[in-house]
């Protein structure tokens, strides 16, 4: 998901007399409310009034939520003490189960163990992620997103408790404390839980201005907290979307046509029928679906079918013709998104130039939970059971296939077994509910590894043009970034597609480096009809990171540079991307002598608010064999809430990354998506998996995302230590070790 700017000056910035609603709910809860109004009007009820409930969390908590304020997300403290944050944002393995209940846990004084967690419906005024405007988890904007708010109304609701127990006892509330889930008056050594302070507190006056912690006073966060979610994930108890069961469910497995933008044309079902356990064919306008009893029996009966498909257009296409289309569309002028000084008149006084074409291909997401949903239609409503970075999405795409107003759709979100972008899509959920209107049962849908792959919703394929001009020193004088490829927002959100001009795509083009004469310009070129393009983890920084620090490694090369110090020489004014490089360096051991056959590489990026360096070690055989022995990381994202969590986040997108960079290609033939599986998309194996070293940069600015940003760099490093190593430079992913044999 991309990012969207913060606040712009005039701007108005809500104050936390905007943010926190407090009130009792039914049964007794205290619950503290935040809200963005720039999302929602936020509606102040009396607290003695009795409160309709909230839209019902799924799981829903045992006691009722509070009054029917307009926020977008609300923390409730019941009777027993137990805290329940429901939680606006979804778990794919980023940690957000933890984290952000640590940002609670914090300010209301309370052990983590206390908070407990209930998955937000579907409500876009309840649970928009207050970065991007409406629900949902992407673009590492969760703990940026609700750094703040979560920690106003942990502080709010500690105050409003402190205040109560003052109340009650006839004390100064200033002469009270707050611990574990206690308030303390020291002078009589009275103490009460909060579950015993739940109606008095909310019957005290709101505070308008809380005091948030001072970060040398944090006891939680900046801790390395276990994750909360990983005692149910390890003994089986975590429920994904793949792993609903309800009473009289059919399970339903799927064949699309296998040529992008297909059509079915006809479908023989009399063997499939034959077939123990099949229950009913479904015919699609693009695909088939057989429901059966089990997945064995759907399995054998959609291999069971003779289906006959109307190829349609793209019936011989091929990558050569997506890749020959981009490349006569880089030497267009584009829409300009980033101008600074007079870049011809300093490329045409260059005393050298360097121009370079980069090309990226087409990914697929492979998320191990494959993609599914479970859809009960009735009459007057519907439930879908699903793992989705989208949820008001899903609930909004059922209720146009449905024709049932919103109000009628129920989602259930689960965890999901990866996300990386993937589950930002809906047209798995249209299509399970497109099926479910001919089912007469709840029916789970579940795709197959093959349809998985050959119907991804695939990273662009880009190719980029780079230009540079040299002044006699080798520094650039001008830097010129073209990029060439498919526009993600036009398609998904076509509002922030404005003028021509992508944003997500040009994100990151420049680098963090300083350049006085820079032109990024951005030409849009679409795939075949029927091929769509989608956010795959690290969306725009992505690709930009790979042409980017690319290039920079040939700038130095011509310029005779050492490539760390020549990207030091860029970034006087970007300390923070300085201090990584540095750290980075001495962490990798940058400059020690390396054997024949190996070589380091290094990359800097920014993106989503965070600051990466990385050096990746490679040793690269005669036959052009490569092998990754050892990867260091150093990350300045600011605060860090869980430093476990970071140092995972960059290991596995460091994984991820490596991955593509070695391995991944999604190519067509003939209209189809060539590869199917593991064994032709093939992963990173364990024993390929280098070590991996994490630094963390101890800073106090605000929270950069992390689950994104370590997939970003680690391309460029890799191709930049195979140049160092080989002496060959690389501009093509995946790596081609026939490029890189000995001659």
């Amino acid at each position: 998901m991309a990012q969207t700017a913060g606040n712009k000056a005039g701007e108005q910035v809500p104050t936390r007399r905007d943010i926190i609603r407090a009130g009792v709910g039914a049964g007794g809860a205290l619950f503290v409310v935040f809200g963005i109004p720039s999302i929602a009007k936020v509606v102040q009820a009396d607290a003695g009034a009795t409160a309709r409930p909230a839209p019902a969390p799924a799981p829903a908590p045992a006691a009722a939520a509070g009054p029917p304020f307009m926020p977008s997300g609300f923390v409730r403290i019941d009777p027993a003490g137990t805290v329940t944050l429901t939680m606006p944002q979804v778990e794919m393995g980023q940690g957000t189960y933890t984290s952000m209940p640590m940002l609670i846990a914090e300010e209301l004084e309370v052990e983590l163990s206390q908070v407990k967690l209930a998955a937000a419906p579907a409500d876009d005024k309840l649970y928009g992620n207050p970065l991007i405007g409406f629900q949902v988890t992407g673009g590492s904007t969760s703990v940026r997103g609700f750094f703040k708010p979560l920690r106003v109304a942990g502080a709010t609701a500690r105050e409003m408790l402190i205040a109560g127990a003052a109340k009650t006892w006839g004390v100064d509330p200033a002469s009270c404390r707050a611990e574990k889930g206690v308030v303390v008056h020291d002078a009589s050594g009275r103490r009460a839980p909060y579950g015993e302070l739940v109606a008095t507190a909310a019957a005290v006056a709101v505070p308008t201005d809380v005091k948030l912690k001072d970060p040398k006073s944090f006891k939680l966060i900046g801790t390395s907290a276990r994750r909360l979610d990983v005692a149910d994930k390890t003994t089986g108890r975590a429920q994904f979307g793949i792993d609903v069961r309800l009473p009289g469910l059919l399970i339903a497995t799927v064949a699309a046509s296998p040529v992008i933008g297909g059509k079915l044309r006809s479908v023989d079902d009399t063997a499939a029928k034959a077939v123990k356990g099949v229950r009913q064919i479904v015919r699609l306008e693009d695909a088939v679906a057989v429901v059966a009893d089990h997945m064995g029996a759907a399995r054998k009966g959609l291999a069971a079918l003779a289906i006959v498909w109307d190829e349609g257009a793209n019936a011989k296409v091929g990558t050569a013709d997506v890749v020959a289309t981009l490349q006569a569309a880089t030497t267009q002028s584009g829409v300009v998104a980033e101008r600074k000084g007079d870049v011809d008149a300093a490329m045409a006084a260059a005393a050298k130039t360097v121009e370079a074409v980069y090309e990226l291909p087409f990914l697929a997401h492979t998320t191990m939970e494959p993609m599914n949903c479970t859809v009960h239609l009735r009459k007057d409503a519907c439930d879908l059971w699903v793992g989705s970075q989208v949820v008001s999405r899903a609930r909004a795409t059922a209720a146009d296939v449905t024709g049932l107003p919103p109000e009628r759709i129920a989602v259930h979100n689960h965890l999901l077994g990866g996300g990386f972008g993937r589950r930002l899509e809906i047209d798995f959920v249209t299509q399970a509910v497109q099926i479910a209107k001919q089912v007469d049962a709840p029916v789970k849908v579940v795709w197959s590894r093959e349809e998985d792959i050959q119907h991804d919703i695939y990273r662009p394929y880009y190719v980029d043009r780079l230009k540079a001009g040299l002044d006699a020193g080798g520094r650039p004088s001008a830097f010129h970034h073209r990029v060439t490829g498919s526009s993600i927002m036009a398609r998904w959100v076509p509002a922030y597609f404005k003028d021509g001009l992508d944003a997500d795509a040009v994100d990151g083009a420049a680098g963090p480096y300083d350049f006085d004469n820079l032109l990024v310009d951005y030409v849009r070129r679409e795939p075949p009809a029927g091929l769509l393009t989608g956010w795959w983890r690290g969306v725009g920084v992505t690709h930009n990171a790979f042409m980017v620090e690319s290039f920079i490694d040939e700038l130095a090369q011509a310029a005779g540079r050492e490539p760390i110090d020549y990207r030091r020489a860029l970034l006087a004014r970007q300390p923070r991307a300085r201090a990584v490089l540095d750290l980075v360096a001495e962490k990798a051991g940058w400059g020690a002598p390396m054997p024949k056959g190996r070589g380091r590489g290094v990359a800097l990026l920014f993106g989503f608010g965070t600051y990466v360096a990385q050096v990746a070690e490679v040793d690269v055989s005669p036959k052009g064999e490569v092998r990754v022995s050892r990867v260091v990381c150093a990350v300045d994202c600011g605060i860090t809430i869980n430093p476990d969590t970071v140092r995972a986040q960059m290991e596995g997108g460091i994984v991820y990354g490596l991955t593509a960079a070695l391995y991944g290609e999604i190519t067509l033939k003939n209209g189809r998506v060539e590869q199917s599986n593991f064994d032709n998309y093939q992963a990173l194996r364990i024993n390929e998996v280098p070590a991996i070293e994490v630094h963390i940069v101890s800073s106090l600015e605000e929270p950069g995302g992390i689950g994104e940003p370590g997939t970003s760099g680690i391309a460029p490093a890799l191709v930049n230590a195979i140049y160092a190593a080989t002496g060959k430079r690389l501009r093509k992913l995946p790596i081609d070790g026939r490029q890189l044999a000995a001659t």
